[in-house]
């Protein structure tokens, strides 16, 4: 674990379960011994079953959120989830703009784990054009490539010809996730101009799988505050969220929860 404490600021939705969005953000940084500050782009009302209502913060709030945040206690790094609309999208572009020494881990939140629309088109369009190019890491999984590429994502060739078409938009790095393509082992693949790294491990049969994406960006995001390479940060992040899965606590009647605080258990 790296000794530099590591600042994340995290701009994303609120899961009252705990499972995703700004909670799984904060425990996640917080296990791997980061320090994590907030802007909340939306409070939702959902737990392992699904999702029963959505309440945007005005984008001002959120703009108010950021700005008090860098200009006391300030960032190493920023990882954004939720964001629900264009006007946010544009805020969180212009911050990074204001902020280009921190690495940005950009997560395309575009639907909830029950198939509930977290991203309208508009929205999603303004995030392929403003923030991929401004990604030190964009972590889609195959639905959101898929999306965002307008090409189907099925196997892990097609993740790897989507995570082409992203660094060509402009990511310097991409984490093309394969969670959602059928097979035995659930393959991941970091990619850059430079060449990629796979990861890959066995899939674990449980429902238990809330908030994994949030889980293993903000790893991701946690590392490089604290200094790590990119491919170190993300080999520990893979490694802590797959570990976080495979403990996972079972809670709720649905896809419930992973077990976020494992590290300090075993310290």
């Amino acid at each position: 674990m790296a000794e530099f404490l590591g600042r994340v600021l995290i701009v994303a939705g609120s899961d009252s379960g705990g499972g995703a969005g700004i909670q799984a953000d904060i425990k996640t940084v917080t296990a791997l011994g980061g320090y994590a500050a907030c802007a909340i782009t939306t409070v939702t009302a959902q737990n392992s079953l699904g999702v029963r209502q959505l309440h945007p913060i005005p984008t001002g709030t959120v703009e108010a959120q950021i700005r008090a945040v860098l200009e006391d206690i300030g960032a190493d790094a920023v990882k954004t989830g939720m964001l629900v609309s264009a006007p946010v999208v544009e805020l969180v572009a212009r911050f990074l703009d204001a902020t280009p020494s921190l690495p940005a881990v950009i997560d395309p939140v575009m639907a909830a784990k029950d198939g509930t629309a977290l991203l309208n088109s508009r929205a999603a369009s303004a995030l392929l054009a403003l923030l991929v190019p401004r990604a030190a890491l964009f972590t889609p999984n195959a639905p959101e490539a898929a999306a965002l590429t307008g090409h189907a994502v099925e196997t892990t060739d097609d993740l790897r010809r989507a995570g082409e078409a992203l660094l060509a938009v402009g990511a310097r790095a991409v984490l093309m996730k394969g969670g959602h393509i059928v097979g035995k082992s659930v393959i991941d693949v970091l990619m850059t101009g430079a060449g990629e790294t796979t990861f890959e491990g066995p899939r674990s049969a449980t429902p238990h799988t809330h908030g994994t994406g949030c889980t293993l960006a903000s790893a991701c995001a946690a590392g490089l505050a604290q200094g790590l390479a990119l491919e170190t940060a993300v080999a520990r992040a893979w490694a802590y969220t797959a570990e976080a899965i495979r403990r996972a606590p079972g809670f709720g009647a649905g896809a419930g929860p992973l077990d976020h605080g494992w590290p300090m258990r075993n310290s």
